[in-house]
Protein backbone atom coordinates (compact mmCIF):
# COMPACT_ATOMS: atom_id res chain seq x y z
CA UNK A 1 0.00 0.00 0.00
CA UNK A 2 3.52 2.42 0.73
CA UNK A 3 3.49 2.17 -2.68
CA UNK A 4 0.36 3.30 -4.34
CA UNK A 5 0.66 5.86 -2.05
CA UNK A 6 3.78 7.43 -3.23
CA UNK A 7 1.96 6.91 -6.75
CA UNK A 8 -0.90 8.88 -5.64
CA UNK A 9 0.42 11.34 -3.85
CA UNK A 10 1.44 13.54 -6.66
CA UNK A 11 -2.38 13.53 -8.68
CA UNK A 12 -3.79 14.00 -4.90
CA UNK A 13 -1.52 16.78 -3.76
CA UNK A 14 -3.02 18.75 -6.73
CA UNK A 15 -6.55 18.31 -4.96
CA UNK A 16 -5.49 21.04 -3.14
CA UNK A 17 -2.84 22.84 -4.82
CA UNK A 18 -6.00 25.84 -5.76
CA UNK A 19 -5.01 25.53 -9.37
CA UNK A 20 -8.51 25.33 -11.42
CA UNK A 21 -6.99 22.96 -14.11
CA UNK A 22 -5.45 19.63 -13.15
CA UNK A 23 -2.66 19.47 -15.60
CA UNK A 24 -1.86 16.68 -17.74
CA UNK A 25 1.60 16.49 -16.43
CA UNK A 26 0.88 15.81 -12.81
CA UNK A 27 -1.79 12.96 -13.99
CA UNK A 28 0.69 11.45 -16.52
CA UNK A 29 3.27 11.80 -14.26
CA UNK A 30 0.93 9.58 -11.64
CA UNK A 31 0.29 6.78 -14.05
CA UNK A 32 4.23 6.91 -14.83
CA UNK A 33 4.87 5.90 -11.68
CA UNK A 34 1.95 3.71 -11.27
CA UNK A 35 3.16 1.76 -14.15
CA UNK A 36 6.66 1.76 -13.23
CA UNK A 37 5.92 -0.28 -9.80
CA UNK A 38 4.80 -3.03 -11.69
CA UNK A 39 1.51 -3.06 -10.07
CA UNK A 40 -0.90 -1.58 -12.83
CA UNK A 41 -1.56 -4.88 -15.02
CA UNK A 42 -1.15 -4.89 -18.81
CA UNK A 43 -4.31 -4.10 -20.48
CA UNK A 44 -4.42 -7.90 -22.58
CA UNK A 45 -4.39 -9.61 -19.26
CA UNK A 46 -7.18 -7.85 -17.89
CA UNK A 47 -9.95 -7.08 -20.46
CA UNK A 48 -13.03 -7.12 -19.77
CA UNK A 49 -12.41 -6.30 -16.08
CA UNK A 50 -12.59 -3.59 -13.76
CA UNK A 51 -9.76 -2.94 -11.47
CA UNK A 52 -6.17 -2.17 -13.14
CA UNK A 53 -3.91 -3.40 -10.57
CA UNK A 54 -4.21 -6.22 -8.03
CA UNK A 55 -2.17 -5.26 -5.01
CA UNK A 56 -1.53 -7.78 -1.90
CA UNK A 57 -3.81 -7.86 0.73
CA UNK A 58 -3.23 -5.61 4.04
CA UNK A 59 -3.22 -8.43 5.98
CA UNK A 60 0.22 -10.19 3.84
CA UNK A 61 3.24 -9.71 4.84
CA UNK A 62 4.71 -9.89 1.09
CA UNK A 63 3.69 -7.36 -1.87
CA UNK A 64 4.65 -9.16 -4.89
CA UNK A 65 4.36 -7.42 -8.42
CA UNK A 66 5.29 -8.42 -12.37
CA UNK A 67 8.19 -7.35 -13.31
CA UNK A 68 10.06 -7.91 -16.25
CA UNK A 69 13.35 -10.07 -16.27
CA UNK A 70 14.74 -9.02 -19.47
CA UNK A 71 13.25 -12.62 -21.16
CA UNK A 72 9.85 -11.14 -22.45
CA UNK A 73 8.85 -13.25 -19.25
CA UNK A 74 5.73 -10.47 -18.95
CA UNK A 75 4.18 -11.37 -22.28
CA UNK A 76 4.26 -15.04 -22.07
CA UNK A 77 1.35 -14.52 -19.11
CA UNK A 78 -2.09 -15.24 -19.29
CA UNK A 79 -4.79 -13.43 -19.23
CA UNK A 80 -6.78 -13.30 -15.79
CA UNK A 81 -9.38 -16.01 -16.02
CA UNK A 82 -12.74 -16.80 -13.96
CA UNK A 83 -11.73 -19.40 -11.29
CA UNK A 84 -14.60 -20.77 -8.91
CA UNK A 85 -13.54 -22.41 -5.55
CA UNK A 86 -15.59 -24.16 -3.66
CA UNK A 87 -16.68 -23.05 -0.07
CA UNK A 88 -18.21 -25.24 2.99
CA UNK A 89 -18.88 -22.37 5.30
CA UNK A 90 -20.79 -23.84 8.62
CA UNK A 91 -23.71 -21.10 8.81
CA UNK A 92 -25.21 -19.45 5.82
CA UNK A 93 -26.89 -16.30 8.09
CA UNK A 94 -24.69 -13.33 8.58
CA UNK A 95 -26.05 -11.48 11.12
CA UNK A 96 -25.22 -7.51 11.88
CA UNK A 97 -26.22 -4.83 14.45
CA UNK A 98 -25.19 -1.64 12.03
CA UNK A 99 -27.57 0.99 12.95
CA UNK A 100 -27.80 2.12 9.25
CA UNK A 101 -28.58 -0.15 7.75
CA UNK A 102 -32.45 -2.14 7.91
CA UNK A 103 -32.01 -5.72 7.66
CA UNK A 104 -29.90 -7.51 10.47
CA UNK A 105 -29.39 -10.72 8.53
CA UNK A 106 -28.30 -11.72 4.87
CA UNK A 107 -27.51 -14.53 2.86
CA UNK A 108 -24.48 -14.86 0.14
CA UNK A 109 -23.97 -17.45 -2.00
CA UNK A 110 -20.55 -16.13 -3.57
CA UNK A 111 -17.50 -14.41 -1.92
CA UNK A 112 -15.94 -12.23 -4.56
CA UNK A 113 -18.01 -10.87 -8.08
CA UNK A 114 -17.42 -11.20 -11.81
CA UNK A 115 -19.18 -8.03 -12.16
CA UNK A 116 -16.07 -6.26 -11.83
CA UNK A 117 -17.66 -2.56 -10.20
CA UNK A 118 -14.59 -0.47 -9.41
CA UNK A 119 -16.77 1.04 -6.64
CA UNK A 120 -17.71 -2.34 -4.74
CA UNK A 121 -17.29 -1.90 -0.61
CA UNK A 122 -17.12 -5.39 -0.04
CA UNK A 123 -13.52 -5.55 -2.42
CA UNK A 124 -11.58 -5.48 1.23
CA UNK A 125 -13.13 -8.73 2.03
CA UNK A 126 -11.07 -10.54 -0.52
CA UNK A 127 -8.19 -9.81 1.86
CA UNK A 128 -9.41 -12.15 4.71
CA UNK A 129 -9.20 -15.10 1.93
CA UNK A 130 -5.23 -13.79 1.17
CA UNK A 131 -6.12 -12.38 -1.93
CA UNK A 132 -5.83 -9.17 -3.67
CA UNK A 133 -8.99 -6.65 -3.60
CA UNK A 134 -8.40 -5.62 -7.08
CA UNK A 135 -8.30 -8.02 -10.29
CA UNK A 136 -8.68 -11.08 -7.47
CA UNK A 137 -11.79 -10.37 -6.25
CA UNK A 138 -13.27 -10.37 -9.94
CA UNK A 139 -11.38 -13.44 -10.86
CA UNK A 140 -11.16 -15.63 -7.91
CA UNK A 141 -14.61 -16.28 -6.91
CA UNK A 142 -16.05 -18.73 -4.06
CA UNK A 143 -19.91 -20.50 -4.04
CA UNK A 144 -21.24 -21.80 -1.80
CA UNK A 145 -23.43 -24.76 -3.23
CA UNK A 146 -24.48 -25.95 -0.15
CA UNK A 147 -26.19 -22.66 0.88
CA UNK A 148 -29.96 -23.62 0.46
CA UNK A 149 -29.08 -26.60 2.77
CA UNK A 150 -27.35 -24.89 5.51
CA UNK A 151 -30.36 -22.50 5.25
CA UNK A 152 -33.01 -25.09 5.64
CA UNK A 153 -31.28 -26.28 8.69
CA UNK A 154 -31.03 -22.39 10.57
CA UNK A 155 -34.22 -21.83 10.08
CA UNK A 156 -35.48 -25.53 11.14
CA UNK A 157 -33.94 -24.27 14.50
CA UNK A 158 -36.60 -24.27 17.49
CA UNK A 159 -36.78 -20.59 18.49
CA UNK A 160 -35.99 -18.86 14.92
CA UNK A 161 -37.62 -15.83 14.69
CA UNK A 162 -38.02 -14.68 11.07
CA UNK A 163 -37.28 -11.34 9.82
CA UNK A 164 -36.17 -10.26 6.69
CA UNK A 165 -33.05 -11.41 5.21
CA UNK A 166 -31.76 -9.75 2.69
CA UNK A 167 -29.74 -11.61 -0.41
CA UNK A 168 -27.31 -9.57 -2.22
CA UNK A 169 -25.67 -7.43 0.59
CA UNK A 170 -22.10 -8.04 -0.06
CA UNK A 171 -21.67 -9.49 -3.12
CA UNK A 172 -23.96 -9.79 -7.13
CA UNK A 173 -26.16 -13.20 -5.78
CA UNK A 174 -27.16 -13.42 -9.71
CA UNK A 175 -23.42 -12.73 -11.10
CA UNK A 176 -22.48 -15.02 -14.36
CA UNK A 177 -21.45 -17.37 -12.47
CA UNK A 178 -25.01 -18.30 -10.83
CA UNK A 179 -26.40 -19.16 -14.50
CA UNK A 180 -24.43 -22.39 -13.68
CA UNK A 181 -24.48 -22.89 -10.14
CA UNK A 182 -28.02 -21.80 -9.47
CA UNK A 183 -26.95 -21.71 -5.67
CA UNK A 184 -29.85 -18.48 -5.36
CA UNK A 185 -32.53 -20.83 -7.45
CA UNK A 186 -31.69 -23.12 -4.72
CA UNK A 187 -31.96 -20.49 -1.72
CA UNK A 188 -35.27 -19.35 -3.26
CA UNK A 189 -37.12 -22.51 -3.11
CA UNK A 190 -35.88 -22.78 0.76
CA UNK A 191 -37.45 -19.37 1.47
CA UNK A 192 -40.66 -19.84 -0.38
CA UNK A 193 -41.41 -23.38 1.08
CA UNK A 194 -40.85 -21.90 4.65
CA UNK A 195 -42.91 -19.04 3.38
CA UNK A 196 -40.24 -16.66 4.66
CA UNK A 197 -39.51 -12.82 3.64
CA UNK A 198 -36.47 -11.74 1.36
CA UNK A 199 -35.03 -8.92 0.00
CA UNK A 200 -32.66 -9.16 -2.90
CA UNK A 201 -30.15 -6.24 -4.49
CA UNK A 202 -29.26 -7.19 -7.76
CA UNK A 203 -27.33 -5.38 -11.03
CA UNK A 204 -28.12 -8.53 -13.34
CA UNK A 205 -31.45 -8.90 -15.34
CA UNK A 206 -30.26 -12.62 -14.64
CA UNK A 207 -33.14 -12.05 -11.48
CA UNK A 208 -36.18 -12.88 -13.93
CA UNK A 209 -35.16 -15.85 -14.47
CA UNK A 210 -36.53 -16.86 -10.90
CA UNK A 211 -39.80 -14.68 -11.34
CA UNK A 212 -41.83 -17.71 -11.21
CA UNK A 213 -40.58 -18.00 -7.39
CA UNK A 214 -40.81 -14.48 -6.90
CA UNK A 215 -44.03 -13.99 -8.31
CA UNK A 216 -45.27 -16.67 -6.06
CA UNK A 217 -43.59 -15.55 -2.60
CA UNK A 218 -44.97 -11.69 -3.95
CA UNK A 219 -48.51 -12.78 -3.35
CA UNK A 220 -48.13 -13.48 -0.37
CA UNK A 221 -45.48 -10.68 0.47
CA UNK A 222 -43.06 -12.69 0.66
CA UNK A 223 -40.31 -10.98 -1.83
CA UNK A 224 -38.96 -7.48 -3.10
CA UNK A 225 -36.22 -6.85 -5.48
CA UNK A 226 -33.97 -3.92 -5.94
CA UNK A 227 -32.26 -3.41 -9.04
CA UNK A 228 -29.03 -1.08 -8.82
CA UNK A 229 -28.75 1.40 -11.72
CA UNK A 230 -25.83 3.44 -11.23
CA UNK A 231 -25.48 4.90 -15.12
CA UNK A 232 -28.04 4.86 -18.60
CA UNK A 233 -24.90 5.90 -20.42
CA UNK A 234 -23.63 2.12 -21.97
CA UNK A 235 -20.19 2.98 -22.37
CA UNK A 236 -19.54 4.29 -18.97
CA UNK A 237 -21.42 1.36 -17.61
CA UNK A 238 -19.39 -1.13 -19.54
CA UNK A 239 -15.97 1.11 -18.04
CA UNK A 240 -17.23 0.77 -14.44
CA UNK A 241 -18.93 -2.32 -14.33
CA UNK A 242 -17.47 -4.11 -16.95
CA UNK A 243 -19.34 -7.60 -16.39
CA UNK A 244 -22.71 -6.44 -14.97
CA UNK A 245 -25.80 -6.12 -17.23
CA UNK A 246 -26.39 -2.99 -18.95
CA UNK A 247 -28.38 -0.17 -17.84
CA UNK A 248 -30.78 -1.26 -20.58
CA UNK A 249 -31.00 -4.61 -19.46
CA UNK A 250 -31.53 -3.42 -15.74
CA UNK A 251 -34.28 -1.21 -16.93
CA UNK A 252 -36.17 -4.21 -18.55
CA UNK A 253 -35.86 -6.11 -15.53
CA UNK A 254 -37.02 -3.73 -13.57
CA UNK A 255 -40.26 -3.95 -16.22
CA UNK A 256 -40.49 -7.66 -15.74
CA UNK A 257 -40.44 -7.89 -11.92
CA UNK A 258 -43.01 -5.00 -11.73
CA UNK A 259 -45.66 -6.74 -14.47
CA UNK A 260 -45.41 -10.15 -12.65
CA UNK A 261 -46.49 -8.74 -9.50
CA UNK A 262 -43.39 -8.27 -7.73
CA UNK A 263 -42.07 -4.90 -5.83
CA UNK A 264 -39.30 -3.48 -7.34
CA UNK A 265 -37.23 -0.10 -6.51
CA UNK A 266 -34.08 1.61 -7.72
CA UNK A 267 -30.82 2.30 -6.14
CA UNK A 268 -28.63 4.55 -7.35
CA UNK A 269 -25.40 2.65 -5.86
CA UNK A 270 -23.37 4.37 -5.85
CA UNK A 271 -23.78 7.84 -6.63
CA UNK A 272 -20.00 9.17 -7.78
CA UNK A 273 -19.76 12.88 -7.80
CA UNK A 274 -18.32 14.31 -11.13
CA UNK A 275 -19.40 10.90 -12.94
CA UNK A 276 -22.76 9.92 -12.52
CA UNK A 277 -24.36 12.33 -9.85
CA UNK A 278 -26.01 14.17 -13.12
CA UNK A 279 -27.99 11.26 -13.75
CA UNK A 280 -29.84 10.99 -10.88
CA UNK A 281 -33.55 12.88 -12.37
CA UNK A 282 -32.97 10.39 -15.20
CA UNK A 283 -32.25 7.35 -13.71
CA UNK A 284 -35.27 7.84 -11.57
CA UNK A 285 -37.42 8.85 -14.56
CA UNK A 286 -36.62 5.94 -16.49
CA UNK A 287 -37.10 3.63 -13.47
CA UNK A 288 -40.29 4.33 -12.38
CA UNK A 289 -41.66 5.04 -16.36
CA UNK A 290 -40.67 1.04 -15.97
CA UNK A 291 -42.73 0.02 -12.75
CA UNK A 292 -40.52 1.00 -9.88
CA UNK A 293 -42.17 2.75 -7.33
CA UNK A 294 -39.47 2.58 -4.50
CA UNK A 295 -35.48 4.04 -4.52
CA UNK A 296 -32.57 4.98 -2.37
CA UNK A 297 -29.21 6.23 -3.35
CA UNK A 298 -25.68 5.17 -1.68
CA UNK A 299 -22.91 7.68 -1.98
CA UNK A 300 -19.47 6.38 -3.26
CA UNK A 301 -17.26 4.56 -0.52
CA UNK A 302 -13.99 3.99 -0.33
CA UNK A 303 -12.87 1.66 2.45
CA UNK A 304 -9.10 0.62 2.41
CA UNK A 305 -8.40 -0.85 -0.64
CA UNK A 306 -11.36 0.26 -2.58
CA UNK A 307 -10.03 3.55 -2.83
CA UNK A 308 -6.45 2.83 -4.58
CA UNK A 309 -8.53 1.02 -6.90
CA UNK A 310 -10.75 3.56 -7.75
CA UNK A 311 -7.66 6.40 -7.79
CA UNK A 312 -6.43 4.11 -10.63
CA UNK A 313 -9.10 3.53 -12.24
CA UNK A 314 -10.01 7.46 -12.38
CA UNK A 315 -6.26 7.97 -13.27
CA UNK A 316 -6.94 5.52 -16.09
CA UNK A 317 -10.36 6.91 -17.81
CA UNK A 318 -10.82 9.88 -16.23
CA UNK A 319 -7.73 11.56 -16.08
CA UNK A 320 -9.05 15.36 -16.50
CA UNK A 321 -11.52 14.72 -13.83
CA UNK A 322 -9.25 13.30 -10.98
CA UNK A 323 -8.58 16.85 -9.40
CA UNK A 324 -12.54 17.54 -9.44
CA UNK A 325 -14.18 13.72 -8.24
CA UNK A 326 -11.72 13.33 -5.60
CA UNK A 327 -12.18 17.21 -4.31
CA UNK A 328 -16.32 16.70 -3.96
CA UNK A 329 -15.92 13.35 -2.62
CA UNK A 330 -13.94 14.78 0.37
CA UNK A 331 -15.48 17.90 0.68
CA UNK A 332 -18.39 15.17 1.69
CA UNK A 333 -16.41 12.68 3.73
CA UNK A 334 -14.57 15.46 6.41
CA UNK A 335 -11.59 15.99 4.07
CA UNK A 336 -10.75 11.92 3.92
CA UNK A 337 -11.39 9.57 1.03
CA UNK A 338 -13.86 7.77 3.81
CA UNK A 339 -15.42 8.19 6.49
CA UNK A 340 -17.12 4.79 8.27
CA UNK A 341 -18.78 6.77 10.79
CA UNK A 342 -22.16 5.46 11.52
CA UNK A 343 -24.95 7.46 9.87
CA UNK A 344 -22.56 9.33 7.29
CA UNK A 345 -21.20 6.57 5.34
CA UNK A 346 -24.04 6.19 2.84
CA UNK A 347 -24.77 9.80 2.52
CA UNK A 348 -21.62 12.06 3.74
CA UNK A 349 -21.88 15.48 4.95
CA UNK A 350 -21.81 18.70 3.51
CA UNK A 351 -23.15 21.30 1.03
CA UNK A 352 -22.57 19.34 -1.80
CA UNK A 353 -24.21 15.65 0.10
CA UNK A 354 -27.49 17.82 1.33
CA UNK A 355 -27.55 18.98 -2.69
CA UNK A 356 -27.49 15.75 -3.63
CA UNK A 357 -30.17 14.51 -1.05
CA UNK A 358 -32.64 17.13 -1.94
CA UNK A 359 -32.35 16.44 -5.97
CA UNK A 360 -32.72 13.06 -4.88
CA UNK A 361 -35.89 13.82 -2.80
CA UNK A 362 -37.50 16.21 -5.26
CA UNK A 363 -36.63 13.71 -7.96
CA UNK A 364 -39.13 11.08 -5.92
CA UNK A 365 -41.32 13.60 -4.58
CA UNK A 366 -42.24 14.01 -8.18
CA UNK A 367 -42.82 10.50 -9.25
CA UNK A 368 -44.66 9.59 -5.94
CA UNK A 369 -41.73 7.04 -5.20
CA UNK A 370 -41.09 5.73 -1.52
CA UNK A 371 -45.20 7.47 -0.97
CA UNK A 372 -45.92 3.71 0.30
CA UNK A 373 -43.34 1.22 1.36
CA UNK A 374 -43.79 -2.34 0.53
CA UNK A 375 -43.37 -4.31 3.89
CA UNK A 376 -42.70 -7.72 3.76
CA UNK A 377 -44.99 -10.88 5.94
CA UNK A 378 -43.01 -12.65 8.51
CA UNK A 379 -46.51 -14.24 10.64
CA UNK A 380 -46.65 -17.02 7.65
CA UNK A 381 -43.16 -18.53 8.68
CA UNK A 382 -43.81 -21.79 8.81
CA UNK A 383 -40.68 -23.83 10.39
CA UNK A 384 -39.15 -26.61 8.34
CA UNK A 385 -38.96 -30.14 9.26
CA UNK A 386 -36.66 -31.45 7.35
CA UNK A 387 -34.18 -33.79 9.49
CA UNK A 388 -31.20 -32.52 7.24
CA UNK A 389 -33.07 -33.52 4.27
CA UNK A 390 -33.00 -31.08 0.87
CA UNK A 391 -36.57 -29.42 0.60
CA UNK A 392 -37.31 -30.43 -3.29
CA UNK A 393 -37.28 -27.32 -5.42
CA UNK A 394 -39.29 -28.46 -8.49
Amino acid sequence: MAILQEAFEPADQAVFSGKAVFGSERTDHANAIIDGTGLRIDHSRRRGRGAGINPSGRFESQTRIDSDDGWNSLEEMEAFKTEVQIEKPRSIITRNDSPDINFDRSVNPYRGCEHGCIYCFARPSHSYMGLSAGLDFETKLFAKPDAARLLEKELSKSGYIPKTIAIGSNTDPYQPVEKKMRIMRDILGVLDAANHPAGIITKSALVTRDIDILSSMAERGLAKVAISVTTLDAKLARNMEPRASTPTLRLQAIRQLSEAGIPVSVLLGPVIPGINDHEIERILDSAYAMGAREAGYVLLRLPYEVAPLFKDWLLQHFPDRYRHVMSLLRSMRGGKDYDAEWGKRMRGEGPYAWQIGRRFEIACKKHGLNVHKFRLRCDLFTPLQTNGVQLSLF
